[in-house]
């Protein structure tokens, strides 16, 4: 037996195939033994040729022998917008290379991989393909249908290459003609590099697709084609196959990294092997030895004696001379040494599908891995009576004829797939389910859920709005067939697995019944209260996380989001401990408003509370990946701000959000702030008659700012500003920070917040302390005591450094807030800025 090597494991699929437009349909359509077989479509008569009562048999010069085949409902159809590939070079790709760049998307994101995150690494894509019906038809019109482009769109190269070009993939990228065993070689090619670190991913597969008449006809004249169109293999009636269309991808990875990434594993690939029959009586009679010596070698190298496998998925053409050899060599492969009573059980797709030619091997694996997902073994279609040709008591094989179980579902379930070429080269794979083991992650290594219940978003998204619609009506199919399915794990799935377009939606919903009475509106273009649209920018610029100061707060704020996502608990549960110590009261009881807890309303505890949600949500969000490039806080803001920009421990944060506003009791009751809808310098006039008694505590924004004094001249001024019209608000707090009022805590805070040690940030700091704003901080190790004294002493310069992010090139600008306060002025700002930005 030959040294084992590693599994190869499957963890993403795709297919387009008769009457299955996917895995899920496929599956679908095997287990219910149905059949994708039917007459030519409308529209695709040129694909057959002449057929009928004139043409009787193969021996018609001008006819084929049937009209039935396995055809796709589309082959026309492909977005070129999507893939930025300009219409006039659309129109010139063979139709096999559209299909299988949309295959290659639908399998990386089936296998949980972004596409556009592959670039510049080493995946690779082997494909099978073995006829150019597209050329053929182009080059019917002579040389005027030829362009710039037919050499790219027609080269059979290039449905590998393209999809490379496409993804900027740089690892192997080869089309594979080894006959009808074509796609089945290209799984092993894609195994072998894998294996051999010529890649770290690969997408194997095969593509087929029937447009002309001319390869039909040579199929017909070949001698291979069944004339009443059904393939029956096995079958005493067997007298040929049909013809089928589709293309399918598998996303295969070494099993090791596939387990360290935390990958989905369908089942792995434990060995496989190619060789060819060399001399046979013809070019194209199969050879029993040659069949046998490859499905030997395959099972060595998996290290599978034949009693440990329990079906093999056949090459199945239905030919009269073609099925009794692949019995006599499956027989001499895997049946010696059975027991009789446990005989192998064989099938084949191609009675469902058609044969698929240069894709009909990965059909025929991509079967017998859904077999094994679903732990369920399908019929074998037009089965009625045995081929007397073939020994099958003797050989030990038994014709898979209805839905069953596996026959040893209490062991490991392995299984083999066949698919051989007409010039002779033979391929075998061998799949073994996985069941995890000493390579699966450990418990403490899964990465905890972000969200697992409660008010969840859906983000949806596409490339346009019309496509927008058509996914929601994609995810409303799912949901339909999948009526138990978390609205936490699809929601997931949606933003971590999946591209995200700039044209999108967010659904919100509880229940699968909210999703999905938003996704049907969403679907038909209707307006829906859990459903908001709209367009990303084209270049979103830099992020920056905005944090304000007090004013967000509200009773219960991130309890639902404590319960309901990890991610956040954890975070918010080390905000509690590290505040603990100088609060001396616990957070956790604050927020959920325990009965000895104190008030969230409570001067010392209400900024110290905001302060663990705003850091949170910040850490909820870069879990999410939304890294910022820079922050900006206001007031006490900054503190958290500071800690996500690396400045400040969470230790240090804590201890000056909490002995600041602890000091800040005592200066309470004497003063207040105001708001006023006015610019800065109309406010400056507007509290004249008040100097030295009221002062500018913030500029917002070009028509938000804050004044802050004495309490009896703030209630002065908004008495005044009633007469006059002015739309003054009191800020519900009863200290004036950012005043003179702060002087006389001064000492008591530069000794209390002494300890705090500043480092240089990890993540741009914008100041909005007046005097510091205006760029992004260079030298943040000063940011100690007397900075966070200033933080609280001087005014805020909100808009001042708003101003300065924009100049920076910063343009999506994300609150981190339980309530926003400051999307108002901000968008106000971006207005008077002059550029198209996002807040």
């Amino acid at each position: 037996m030959s040294e084992l090597r590693e599994p190869v494991a499957v963890v993403g699929m795709s297919c387009r195939l008769p009457k299955a437009g996917d895995p899920r349909a496929f599956w679908e359509l095997l287990r219910d033994g149905g059949s994708g077989i039917t007459d030519v479509p409308a529209g695709r008569r040129g694909a057959r040729g002449p057929v009928g009562p004139d043409a009787p048999d193969a021996a018609d010069p001008g006819g084929v022998i049937s009209a039935r085949g396995g055809f796709l409902d589309d082959v026309a159809g492909f977005d070129a917008d999507f893939f930025g590939v300009a219409p006039n070079e659309a129109a010139m790709m063979d139709p096999q290379q559209r299909l299988m760049l949309e295959l290659g998307w639908e399998a990386l994101e089936d296998a949980g991989i972004v596409p556009a995150d592959l670039a510049g690494t080493r995946t690779g894509v082997f494909v099978g393909a073995i006829w150019d019906d597209y050329a053929i038809r182009l080059y019917k019109h002579g040389t005027r249908r030829i362009d710039r482009h037919s050499v790219t769109g027609l080269h059979r190269s290039i449905i590998a290459n393209r999809l490379s070009y496409t993804l900027g993939l740089n690892g192997p990228s080869l089309a594979v003609d080894a006959g009808q065993s074509s796609s089945l070689v290209s799984v092993h090619l894609a195994a072998e590099s894998l294996r051999a670190g010529d890649c770290t991913l690969a997408l194997a597969g095969g593509v087929n697709l029937t447009l002309t008449p001319e390869s039909t006809l040579g199929s017909s004249k070949f001698g291979g084609l069944s004339p009443d169109g059904l393939c029956r293999t096995f079958d005493a009636g067997a007298n040929g196959y049909v013809r089928g269309e589709g293309g399918a991808y598998l996303v295969l990875k070494t099993l090791s990294r596939a387990v360290a990434d935390g990958d989905r594993v369908y089942c792995v690939i434990a060995g496989t092997a190619v060789n060819n029959d060399g001399t046979t009586p013809g070019l194209t009679v199969p050879s029993a030895r040659g069949q046998a010596e490859v499905i030997r070698r395959a099972h060595d190298q998996a290290g599978t004696r034949p009693e440990d496998v329990q079906y093999v998925e056949l090459h199945g053409t239905g030919t009269r001379v073609g099925d009794p050899i692949e019995a006599a060599a499956l027989g001499a492969a895997l049946g010696t040494g059975r027991p009789a009573g446990s005989p192998l059980l064989v099938g084949s797709a191609k009675t469902n599908v058609g044969h698929l030619e240069g894709a009909a091997g990965v059909v025929g694996l991509l079967k017998t891995i859904l077999s094994i997902w679903h732990r369920e073994l399908p019929p074998s279609l037009n089965f009625e009576t045995p081929n007397p040709d073939i020994a099958f008591d003797e050989l030990r094989l038994r014709v898979q004829r209805d839905l069953t179980p596996w026959p040893r579902p209490d062991r490991p379930l392995v299984a083999g797939t066949s698919s051989f070429g007409m010039g002779g080269t033979n391929c075998h794979v061998v799949l073994r389910e996985w069941t995890g083991g000493e390579d699966a992650a450990a418990p403490a290594e899964v990465e905890p859920a972000v969200v697992t219940d409660g008010t969840l978003p859906w983000v949806v998204s596409a490339k346009s709005e019309a496509a927008l619609r058509e996914q929601a009506r994609r995810l409303l199919d799912h949901l339909d067939a999948f009526p138990e399915v978390s609205p936490a794990q699809v929601g997931h799935a949606l933003v971590a697995s999946r591209s995200v377009f700039e044209h999108r939606a967010v659904v919100i919903g509880r229940e699968p019944a909210d999703f999905r009475d938003a996704l049907a509106a969403l679907a038909a273009g209707e307006p829906s209260a859990r459903v908001v649209t709209g367009k990303t920018a084209a270049a979103p610029g830099r992020t920056v996380l905005v944090f304000p100061g007090q004013g967000s707060q509200w009773a219960g704020m991130g309890v639902e989001l404590t319960r309901t996502s990890p991610v956040f608990a954890e975070h918010l549960t080390a905000c509690a401990d590290a505040l603990e110590p100088f609060t001396g009261w616990n957070l956790i009881d604050v927020l959920t408003q325990a009965p000895d807890a104190p008030r969230l309303d409570g001067d010392a505890v209400v900024q110290p509370a905001l302060w663990a949600v705003m850091v949170s949500l910040a850490r909820l969000w870069e879990h999410l990946g939304i890294i910022p490039d820079a922050v900006v806080g206001h007031s006490q803001g900054e503190i958290a701000a500071a800690h996500i920009a690396g400045i400040l421990t969470l230790e240090d944060s804590a201890r000056i959000v909490a002995l600041r506003s602890r000091a800040l009791t005592r200066i309470a009751g004497r003063s207040g702030m105001v708001s006023l809808p006015l610019p800065a310098d109309d406010a400056v006039e507007l509290i004249e008659r008040w100097r030295g008694r009221l002062a500018v505590a913030a500029l917002n924004g070009p028509s938000a700012t804050v004044v802050a004094g004495d309490r009896d001249a703030v209630d002065e001024l908004l008495a005044s500003c009633a007469d006059d019209g002015v739309r003054a608000r009191r800020v519900p707090i009863d200290y004036a920070s950012h005043t003179w009022h702060v002087e006389v805590l001064r000492a008591e805070l530069l000794e209390a917040l002494a300890p705090v040690e500043p480092r240089p940030a990890t993540v741009e700091f914008y100041s909005t302390v007046a005097g510091h704003a205006g760029g992004a901080l260079s030298d943040t190790t000063v940011m100690g005591a007397a900075y966070w004294y200033e933080n609280l002493a001087t005014a805020v310069d909100f808009q001042a450094a708003t101003r300065s992010l924009l100049d920076d090139g910063h343009t999506l600008f994300i609150e981190a807030s339980a309530h926003p306060v400051l999307t108002h002025p901000l968008q106000e700002t971006v207005a008077g800025h002059g550029l198209l930005q996002r807040v």
